[in-house]
């Protein structure tokens, strides 16, 4: 694997964990949103990670001698959390009741979301931390070849 291969693979890492952050950090901010564009309850949104690129298993065998695969990770999609019912709260008063006084709220769980960005955030360093150990590692080998 080249320097720079590693180089590609942290830092698609920080891409998609700060991408993931950013998606965490909307379901908070919606935890309250009753009523969005269409009408209906902010529905908490959910990101998938897959492989840069995707390589058969007899194509890895054969290119072996070629080079190295693993080119990181990337955001495959970004899907809304269906499977998670509506909070249901009694709540007269409020303007998006309906006849019997139940408000539905987003299917945000506050501490699932903080539970997740912790999670998110631990990646993003354990990422920055593998940069900087193959930077130190080519410092290291620029200095040898003094």
């Amino acid at each position: 694997m080249s320097l720079f291969q590693s180089f590609n693979i942290n830092t698609s890492g920080m891409t998609a964990q700060r991408f993931r952050m950013d998606v965490i950090s909307q379901n908070v901010a919606n935890v309250t949103t009753t009523r969005t564009e269409d009408g209906t309850p902010y529905r908490r949104k959910i990101v998938t990670f897959s492989e840069k690129e995707i390589t058969p298993f007899s194509k890895v065998l054969q290119s072996a001698r070629q080079g190295y695969l693993g080119n990181g990770v990337k955001v495959s999609k970004v899907s809304e959390d269906t499977g998670t019912d509506f909070v249901m709260k009694y709540d007269p008063s409020h303007p998006d009741a309906d006849e019997n006084g139940y408000v539905s709220y987003p299917n945000v769980n506050i501490i699932t979301e903080m539970t997740n960005m912790i999670d998110a955030s631990r990646s993003y360093e354990a990422n920055i931390t593998a940069f900087e150990t193959s930077k130190a590692m080519a410092l290291k080998g620029l200095e040898l070849g003094k």
